[in-house]
């Protein structure tokens, strides 16, 4: 079974990464840019009897910092 795990900073927490891409965007032509906040997707491969507690103890205990970011789990 398959798992992906996406990762993004909280509402209100600084982004240098996404502000960073967007003032490269902005450099190349792009207009219209209001923000751009820049998480990541971690994909699993796991046992099919893995449970959704079990990766959510994941996320919660080394894929995703609680404190600052968030995390929604998708099973595929």
């Amino acid at each position: 079974m398959k798992a992906r795990v996406f990762v993004t900073l909280k509402p209100g927490v600084l982004d240098p990464q996404g502000k960073a891409i967007q003032h490269a965007l902005e450099g190349l032509g792009f207009g219209g840019i209001e923000g751009v906040r820049a998480g990541k997707l971690i994909e699993l491969d796991l046992a099919e009897e893995t449970s959704d507690g079990d990766i959510e103890a994941m996320c919660k205990k080394l894929l995703a910092n609680i404190v600052i970011e968030n995390f929604k789990i998708e099973r595929l």
